[in-house]
């Protein structure tokens, strides 16, 4: 089987990570388009369509041309933009097998998109142009219930990760705190992720000055970066935070750190897990592999979630830093949220998502338009919706 992967950015961020270690380990014959300029994969063909908005004609036309060249037999796309113009470009292409996976949502937004009557119409309109949507989670899944997709159409299958690209190495530790100017002895407590608001690196920001022992190590970018620094500033610890910015991989990082904290109260948790697989304590504020573990009275060794008590974190913090100093600094063994998070489980559950869609007789069929929603590109020159007057490839 031939499959095409569309997504919307092959750069540092959890949706590019979990599509590398899906293609790596999937019997298919893979390829890869992005639609931004960045990002390669060794070893997997990775094709470029620029396109810097969600209405984009130019990009849809590009990709049916890349689509119907290329002979695909499924097209699965990650991220909002690459499911609606993936989806779109792949029905104009004649390819009837679609897959969507929705990396991230939370109950307002659609990755850094208010979820308007407007958004909610074009995500719709893609959406029934395609077979499944997977989510990673039980709370994604309802979510996008709540939207208005079919439960039929859902299927759950969780992020994963590979625990053995995260082992601890004392030489990558050495180095990477080299490169960074912190000291070998010092305590590092680390957070991993986009610094935007909902992440509430704040929190961190302002637990730190609770914690004169411990330097604050922030890896990732994004548009509160600025903020954060100024907070820095005025919690007058600004010499010891330190932004170490994007990062292709975390694990150096996670290898320069004593403590991982998580103060985000809606993350599905990935980062956490890839904290524990390289020996290090963590505390959170969501990770639902970790509570699914506590539900089941099965805790994994060395992690806390917090509380919603502001004061929560920065006593965890401290707490964490009595049990370094009883440790000499010393590593924790990696530890892991068991099977049903592992990265060949994820190809697995994928791979027989496939077979089962590719089995299944299709019905040629023109979908209608959506209830109410008059659509937004009548005009010549766009590219048509469900409901337009383009007769369905």
């Amino acid at each position: 089987m031939r499959v095409l992967h569309v997504i919307s950015t092959l750069g540092p961020g959890a949706a590019g990570h979990q599509l590398r270690l899906l293609v790596r380990r999937m019997p298919h014959d893979s390829e890869i388009v992005t639609l931004d300029a960045g990002g390669d994969l060794t070893g997997t063909p990775v094709h470029r369509v620029g396109s810097v908005r969600d209405h984009d004609p130019a990009a849809v036309r590009r990709l049916r041309r890349l689509m119907r060249s290329g002979r695909y037999d499924l097209v699965h796309t990650h991220l909002y933009r690459a499911g609606l113009q993936g989806r779109i470009a792949a029905r104009l292409a004649g390819i009837r097998h679609m897959v969507a996976t929705e990396h991230h949502l939370d109950a307002e937004t659609i990755e850094g998109r208010r979820f308007t009557p407007g958004v909610r119409a074009l995500y719709l309109a893609g959406e029934r142009l395609g077979q499944v949507t997977i989510a990673p989670s039980p709370a994604i899944a309802a979510r996008l219930r709540s939207w208005g997709v079919p439960g039929r159409r859902i299927t759950i299958i969780p992020k994963a990760i590979d625990a053995g690209e995260f082992r601890f190495d004392p030489g990558v530790r050495a180095a990477a705190r080299a490169r960074l100017g912190i000291q070998e002895d010092r305590a590092v407590i680390g957070g991993v992720g986009r610094l935007e608001p909902d992440k509430r690196f704040d929190l961190l920001i302002r637990a730190i000055a609770e914690v004169p022992a411990a330097t604050l190590l922030l890896v990732g970018d994004g548009p509160a970066r600025a903020a954060l620094e100024r907070l820095a500033e005025i919690e007058g610890v600004a010499g010891r935070v330190r932004f170490a910015g994007p990062v292709a991989h975390p694990r150096d990082m996670l290898c320069a750190m004593d403590v991982f904290a998580s103060p985000d109260q809606s993350s599905f948790g990935l980062a956490t897990l890839e904290a524990v697989a390289c020996g290090l304590p963590a505390v959170y504020g969501s990770c639902v592999p970790l509570e699914e573990r506590a539900a089941a009275r099965d805790p994994v060794s060395g992690t806390f979630r917090l509380s919603h008590d502001r004061e929560s974190l920065p006593r965890a913090l401290r707490a964490e830093m009595l049990c370094l100093a009883e440790r000499r600094g010393g590593r924790l063994p990696a530890r892991s949220a068991g099977e049903p998070y592992d990265a060949d489980r994820l190809a697995d559950s994928v791979s027989s998502l496939y077979e089962t869609i590719y089995a299944r007789p299709m019905k040629r069929r023109v979908i209608g338009p959506l209830p109410g929603h008059r659509g937004q590109f009548g005009r010549k020159n766009s590219f048509p919706l469900p409901g337009g007057s383009v007769r369905n490839a």
